[in-house]
């Protein structure tokens, strides 16, 4: 009784911890797109308008640097 009580145990933290990295995982992946489509959104605006890198940094919610080293990609 007192085995299959912890067998049952041990199987249900496995259970659980499962899904919390499946929830971790997915909530990443929403994260890592959206930085994407910010990083997409500034290249866009780069490539189209005579923007400043300060103006697109807010516009697209980037860091200012960010902005810069994608202009720099942009251009090569």
């Amino acid at each position: 009784m007192l085995a299959e009580n912890l067998e049952n145990l041990v199987k249900k933290e496995r259970l659980e911890g499962r899904q919390e990295g499946r929830q971790e995982g997915r909530q990443e992946g929403r994260q890592e797109g959206q930085d994407e489509a910010r990083k997409e959104a500034a290249r866009n605006l780069i490539r189209r308008t005579e923007m400043s890198d300060l103006v697109i940094a807010e516009i697209a919610g980037l860091a200012v640097e960010e902005v810069s080293q994608l202009r720099s990609e942009v251009r090569h």
